[in-house]
């Protein structure tokens, strides 16, 4: 890359976050960069990102490591964890393997929210960024230390939103 490489933040309450990452990682692929997207809470094949990105191979690689449904009780004790442990392992050797200019970790915010992994896990994580990894973390709640690591924080707030009304999420455009 010919730029200084950061880390980022995408947080917030309102919709977008992951998208915004997307849009990180087809920038980057458009100038043919290799990317890792490791998806801390989503399983295979639950969203639209998952199948256009076996379309982007080998530039773009997205490991979806969650399980189906939602996670509603946090700790370190339950399945779930074990796989944000595995996800965060699994980042963290891709970053360092020197294959991908960018490593997006979606969700991690949320996992740690949930206490499924710890923050200074992720600290460790970040202190180890090669100069010149990109590194995004996406979720809502993130953690002020992360926060307060992060080159560039963007807040996701909620103005007005079709779910408030009652209308689901449309296959293709939201998931």
């Amino acid at each position: 890359m010919n730029h200084q490489s950061k880390i980022k933040v995408f947080t917030g309450e309102g919709k977008g976050k992951t998208t915004s990452a997307l849009g990180v990682a087809l920038r980057a692929v458009a100038r043919g960069l290799k990317v890792l997207m490791v998806q801390f809470m989503k399983a295979p094949d639950s969203t639209g990102e998952h199948f256009a990105a076996s379309d982007m191979q080998p530039l773009l690689t997205m490991l979806p490591m969650g399980t189906k449904g939602f996670i509603f009780k946090p700790g370190r004790e339950q399945p779930a964890a074990v796989h944000a442990q595995e996800a965060l392992d699994q980042a963290r050797s891709a970053m360092l393997s020197g294959d991908y200019q960018v490593v997006i970790l979606d969700e991690v915010n949320v996992a740690l929210f949930m206490d499924l992994i710890g923050v200074e896990d992720v600290l460790e994580l970040i202190a180890g960024r090669p100069e010149a990894v990109e590194l995004v973390l996406t979720g809502r709640d993130a953690h002020p230390r992360i926060v307060e690591r992060a080159d560039c924080v963007l807040e996701m707030r909620k103005i007005k939103h079709h779910y408030d009304q009652g209308v689901g999420a449309g296959e293709g455009i939201e998931y």
